[in-house]
C-alpha cells in the first residue's frame, strides 16, 4: 500500500478512516442502540468516516431479516441523527446491514453468526477485522463473552484480522465482581482489544479539559492547592428513572454516575501533564489521581444520599421515586449522591473535591467548577465588594457546551463597587463545525484502535475502592427526601456549609 509522502503521521488533523470492518452491535434492538449505536453510525458515514469495505450486524432476540433490521435503523437515524438526513449516504450504508437472530444463550445462533462473519470476508472485504459492541444488561456479559470464546470470534489469529470488544458501564457493581468481569473479557480477548466505554470521555468538552490546561499557560501555575479553593463536580438531570426500575433500584446513583462519570471528570481535573499525548500516558496520570483519592472520615457528614419526593418540574406534578413503575414502596436506593473527596497529592493536599449527582433536580446539567481562593488582601471597604465571590472558571460539558471564566470587575459609575462578571466561550459561536457525538467519537476510536479516551481494568479498580466504603457505609440506611424540581436534600447543603462553603447554582 502506498503513503502519501506530503502527510506526516503524526498529525492528526486530517480525518482517519478505520480499516475494513464489521461492526457487530448485541441487544441491537434496545434503547442505547436505537437512540446512540445507530444514528453514531449513520452520522460517520455521512461524514466519509467508515472504510468503504464495512458492515453492520446486528444480533437480537427478534425473528427477523435483514430488511427487517435495516428499517429499524433507518427510522432511528431518521430521528437521531445529528448530520442532516441524505438518502444517497444511506443508500450506500443500507446494502452493508445484516441481521443475525438469536438468544444469548443459544449456540446456534452464535455458531451462525461467526459463519456470517466468515462469509463477510470474502463478500464485503472486512478481512477478519470486527468489532463487538455488548449494549446488553451486565448480567448477560459473561454469557455473550463465553459463546463468543467457543466460537473464538475472539481470537485474532482464528480470525485473520483483529478482534475487539466494547463494554457499557457499569463494569461490575463492586470491586470483586469488576476484577471477576475484568478477568472474564480479558482471558476471551486480549488486553488491549478491551474498550470500556464511558461516554462521558467522548464529549468534546471534556477533552477540551486537557487543551485548556495543557496547551495555556494561563492555567497551569495556579492549577493547585496555593490557589484553588475547591472544585465542584456536577451531574444533574431533570428526569427520573424512567423505564430503567429493574436497573436502577439494584444500582442507584453512587454506582451508575459517581463511580464512573464523575471519578472520571476528577481525574482528568486533578491528573498531571501527561509525558505525551498518548493513550498509555493519559491513562497512568489517571490513575495516579483515583489511587490517590482519600475518603471522609466523618462520612456521615460528608457522604451524602437521598430519594426524591414528589414535586413540581417545568410545570408539571411528577412522582415520588417509590411511586415510580416497578420500584419497591420501601425502596432505599438513593436517586441523588454528594460527597467531598480529597487527593493526596503535593498539588492538591488540602483541597476539597465535591461531587454529586441527582435525578430530578431542576435543570439537566454537568459542569466542572474550579473555585479560586479569594484575594488575600482587598484595598477596598467592605461595602465595595460586598457582591464579590470566588473566582471561578467553569467548564460546562453539557448541555451549553463551554467554558465560563467568572471575576470581579467595577460597575460603571462613580461609586467604587466591585461585583462578579463572567466571560463565555460557547463552542457553538467559536466553531462554524458543530460537535460530533460522544458515541460517534468513541465507536470511530474503536475501529481505529484509538484507546486514549477509554478508561482500563485499574482505573476501574481504583473508582470501585472508592465507591465500595461508601456504599457499605450507606447499607440499610434511610436515603434523605428532597422534592423534585430541588437541587438535593437540605443535607448536601449542610456538608458544604460546614465548610464555610456553599454549592454553586449552574
Amino acid at each position: 500500500m502506498r503513503t502519501n509522502p506530503l502527510r506526516d503521521p503524526r498529525d492528526r488533523r486530517l480525518p482517519r478512516v478505520p480499516e475494513p470492518c464489521a461492526l457487530v452491535v448485541f441487544g441491537v434492538t434496545g434503547d442505547l442502540s436505537r437512540k446512540k449505536l445507530l444514528p453514531a453510525i449513520y452520522d460517520l458515514a455521512h461524514r466519509g468516516l467508515l472504510p468503504a469495505d464495512f458492515v453492520l450486524l446486528g444480533f437480537a432476540r427478534r425473528d427477523w431479516e435483514d430488511g427487517d433490521f435495516e428499517t429499524l435503523a433507518k427510522k432511528a437515524a431518521q430521528e437521531h441523527a445529528r448530520t442532516d438526513w441524505n438518502e444517497e449516504v444511506w443508500a450506500r450504508l443500507s446494502g452493508d446491514i445484516k441481521f443475525v437472530a438469536g438468544s444469548f444463550d443459544d449456540d446456534q445462533a452464535f455458531d451462525t453468526l461467526a459463519t456470517t462473519l466468515d462469509e463477510l470476508r470474502n463478500s464485503h472485504g472486512i478481512k477478519g477485522n470486527a468489532a463487538f459492541y455488548l449494549s446488553v444488561p451486565p448480567s448477560m456479559f459473561p454469557v455473550v463473552l463465553r459463546q463468543m470464546e467457543r466460537t473464538k470470534m475472539a481470537d485474532n489469529a482464528t480470525s485473520g484480522g483483529w478482534r475487539r470488544v466494547v463494554v457499557e458501564k457499569p463494569f461490575g457493581h463492586d470491586l470483586p465482581s469488576a476484577k471477576e468481569l475484568n478477568a472474564l473479557v480479558d482471558e476471551v480477548f486480549t488486553a488491549e482489544d478491551v474498550f470500556r466505554i464511558d461516554h462521558y470521555l467522548g464529549k468534546e468538552t471534556v477533552q477540551n479539559l486537557m487543551a485548556l490546561r495543557f496547551a495555556n499557560q494561563l492555567f497551569e501555575p495556579v492549577w493547585n492547592a496555593n490557589y484553588v479553593d475547591s472544585v465542584q463536580i456536577t451531574m444533574a438531570e431533570d428526569v427520573g428513572i424512567g423505564g430503567r426500575a429493574g436497573f436502577y433500584d439494584a444500582t442507584g446513583a453512587a454506582r451508575d454516575v459517581l463511580q464512573n462519570h464523575l471519578l472520571q471528570l476528577l481525574a482528568l481535573t486533578a491528573m498531571e501533564e501527561p509525558v505525551e499525548f498518548t493513550a498509555e500516558a493519559i491513562r497512568t496520570e489517571k490513575l495516579k489521581v483515583l489511587r490517590a483519592i482519600t475518603l471522609p472520615a466523618d462520612r456521615a457528614a460528608y457522604a451524602v444520599r437521598g430519594q426524591y419526593q414528589q414535586g413540581w418540574l417545568a410545570g408539571e406534578r411528577v412522582l415520588a421515586y417509590r411511586d415510580e413503575k416497578d420500584v419497591p414502596d420501601d425502596s432505599k436506593t438513593e436517586s441523588y449522591a454528594a460527597v467531598r473527596l480529597g487527593i493526596d497529592t503535593r498539588r492538591w493536599a488540602g483541597v476539597p473535591f465535591y461531587l454529586r449527582t441527582g435525578k430530578r433536580l431542576p435543570r439537566r446539567v454537568t459542569e466542572i467548577a474550579v473555585l479560586f481562593k479569594k484575594a488575600p488582601h482587598l484595598p477596598f471597604s467592605h461595602t465595595d465588594t460586598e457582591e464579590l465571590g470566588h473566582n471561578q472558571l467553569v467548564v460546562r460539558v453539557q448541555p451549553d457546551e463551554g467554558v465560563t471564566l467568572k471575576f470581579g470587575s467595577k460597575v460603571p459609575g462613580s461609586m467604587m463597587e466591585v461585583r462578579d462578571v463572567s466571560m463565555d466561550f460557547l463552542y457553538g459561536e467559536a466553531f462554524t463545525e458543530s460537535s460530533p457525538e460522544a458515541y460517534e467519537r468513541l465507536i470511530l476510536d474503536v475501529m481505529l484502535g484509538d484507546a486514549t479516551l477509554f478508561p482500563r481494568n485499574e482505573e476501574v479498580e481504583a473508582s470501585w475502592r472508592v465507591i465500595d466504603p461508601l456504599e457499605e457505609f450507606w447499607t440499610g440506611q434511610e436515603p434523605a427526601p428532597y422534592r423534585a424540581g430541588e437541587w438535593g436534600p437540605k443535607a448536601s447543603d449542610e456538608m458544604l456549609a460546614r465548610d464555610g462553603r456553599s454549592w454553586r447554582r449552574p
